[in-house]
């Protein structure tokens, strides 16, 4: 079988660093974030947090809505909208005169310098309920480069090739370098600059969920190698919201 690049296998008892856990069989429960987008019954809420600036509007790209933000403590602002969908698209306005992204974006589908999009966390249809995950004794890590194990370079083009990853190879753990949102279409991933917002070129947010729940049909684990102690040049935008985000 054909590969493009060259990833790595690993046992777990070498120097590299992961986050993972082996949890008992539960209900799932949605993580709400504090900032961001969040959907309800309702709406829409918006919330973000520009400590120095002194005004704050959200700007729907489809409708060409500006609707000012409410100031909150602490420098935050907020507003709640009941006529949004999930996929819509929009920019924030800083005093008047910045339309940036969000920097809690869960999606750049037009990449770093384009809107952030709505997403509704819940709309991906997960089929690995019996999902229990696996004792870190038992993992054969290997790494994979999602832009580069296949011609196409996506997260649902690396799916073929778990039957083969677990089979023949005898992997149980696959591990994603950084997938955070970029500029560009191929990267190393170590200069993201949307933590939340899962690779546009790769597939983004449903593209990630799909590989992750068809490994786990598999009984294959997936672990991410994350980036948070800096975010890339191009596309940075939260020192525009504050200095408090890029102090140095």
């Amino acid at each position: 079988m054909a590969k493009v690049g060259h990833p790595r296998s690993k046992s777990l008892t070498g120097s590299h660093r992961n986050l993972f856990c082996v949890l008992p069989k539960m209900p799932r429960k949605s993580w709400t974030l504090e900032l961001g987008t969040v959907l309800s019954n309702h709406g829409v809420r918006f919330r973000v947090w520009a400590p120095e600036k002194t005004s704050v509007s959200l700007v729907v790209k489809e409708e060409s809505k500006n609707i000012p933000m409410d100031p909150e403590r602490n420098g935050y602002f907020t507003t709640f909208l009941d006529d949004i969908e999930p996929g819509t698209r929009y920019f924030y306005l800083l005093n008047g005169d910045q339309l940036r992204p969000d920097p809690v974006s869960r999606s750049q589908p037009d990449g770093v310098h384009g809107p952030s999009q709505v997403i509704d966390p819940s709309e991906f249809k997960w089929q690995d309920q019996e999902w229990r995950g696996i004792p870190k004794e038992e993992m054969m890590i290997y790494e994979i480069h999602t832009g580069t194990f296949t011609h196409e370079g996506t997260f649902e083009s690396v799916i073929p090739s778990l039957d083969y990853l677990a089979k023949d190879l005898g992997v149980t753990t696959i591990e994603l370098m950084p997938v955070a949102q970029f500029s560009g279409e191929r990267n190393w991933g170590y200069d993201g600059t949307y933590l939340y917002a899962p690779q546009n070129s790769y597939g983004g947010p449903n593209g990630l969920k799909a590989l992750i729940n068809a490994c786990h049909l598999k009984n294959l684990s997936v672990i991410l190698d994350v980036v948070y102690n800096h975010l890339g040049s191009e596309g940075n935008c939260p020192g525009d919201y504050g200095q408090q985000y890029c102090p140095h």
